[in-house]
């Protein structure tokens, strides 16, 4: 227990959403007003060279709010959920410690899982089922998996056949779905009680800053940066190829498809994952959901947040906006 003589540490503020919803620029906006540091929770952002494509912080919002956990892997790394657990312990203790606000902002559904409910009970890879598994079709595993593990299916990304693999296995070697094997709520969850946020916008709204921000990426140089990366090694991380943009260009820069086809698949991959984001929030976190409207400005948001905060922290009130 905390020494009651002890003034507490300021208690972490998480801030979820799906890809292109804004809530990078919130996040950036509450640092300042809140005296924070945000801790990244993107599991390509982790990654040194993969800046254009992940939409990583520029040059200057890092050197205006410190940020943690970006570019922490080598290319030729693996990073998992069990290092980023660790490393955002650690870089939350940090900030802690020096009387600052944690501000854990992503949309990586999997690492905001393993830091409120720890790492689970899920069993270790075996290599003779693996080997199988990886050797099924696709579409065979897909099929397997809606009908043991329909909630799974629904939320995992279907064309990334590891995570497909991988829950299909989990299911075999213990007899229950995937969806089950997650620990119970930790300790953590307390202290984030009325502090953690969703962002969400109008469908429409989203798609046009969805196909915005591609266009953006192609204009920054996302090609030329995916063809450097393909030198340095990408398709050698797994994890890393299954990054939405990277592996479509890859495949652009294999012939696969134009340019201008290759935009458009990335918009419509990227609308398909905000939506699978979408649906594992709502179903897995206790969010204080935000409608954005398209006028907004983050300094708005931020700012509609900050007083559902003052709310939560006034005896007599919930916390909900």
């Amino acid at each position: 227990m905390p020494d009651p003589g002890l003034p507490a540490s300021p208690r972490p503020l998480l801030l979820a959403g799906p890809t292109a919803s804004g809530k990078s620029a919130v996040a950036l906006e509450l640092a300042r007003a809140l005296n924070g540091e945000i801790v990244s929770v993107d599991s390509m952002q982790v990654y040194r060279g993969l800046d254009v494509g992940t939409a990583k912080p520029s040059e200057a919002e890092l050197a205006a709010v410190p940020h943690h956990l970006i570019d922490v892997a080598r290319l030729d790394e693996t990073f998992d959920a069990a290092r980023f657990l660790a490393l955002a312990q650690s870089a939350i203790a940090d900030i802690q410690a020096r009387d600052r606000v944690p501000i854990l902002c992503g949309g990586t559904g999997l690492y905001f899982n393993v830091y409120l409910n720890g790492l689970g009970t899920a069993p270790a890879p075996d290599p003779i089922l693996r080997a199988e598994l990886e050797a099924t079709p696709l579409p065979a595993l897909l099929d397997e998996l809606a009908r043991l593990d329909l909630v799974t299916f629904n939320e995992i990304d279907i064309d990334n056949r590891r995570r497909v693999v991988r829950a299909v296995e989990v299911i075999r070697l213990t007899g229950q779905p995937f969806s089950q094997q997650r620990a119970r709520w930790s300790e953590r969850a307390p202290a984030l009680i009325g502090r953690m946020f969703g962002l969400q916008r109008d469908r429409d709204d989203l798609v046009r800053r969805i196909n915005r921000r591609v266009e953006a990426m192609f204009a920054a140089g996302l090609i030329e940066e995916t063809r450097g990366l393909l030198a340095a090694g990408l398709e050698n991380n797994r994890t890393a190829m299954q990054a939405i943009g990277y592996r479509q260009v890859v495949e652009h820069l294999q012939g696969e498809r134009g340019r201008l086809e290759t935009i458009e698949l990335i918009k419509v991959r990227t609308r398909q994952f905000a939506k699978r984001q979408l649906t594992w929030f709502r179903g897995q976190l206790d969010l204080t959901w935000f409608d954005l409207p398209a006028a907004e400005s983050p300094g708005e948001t931020a700012r509609r947040i900050q007083q559902a905060l003052s709310a939560e922290e006034t005896p007599g009130t919930n916390g909900r906006s």
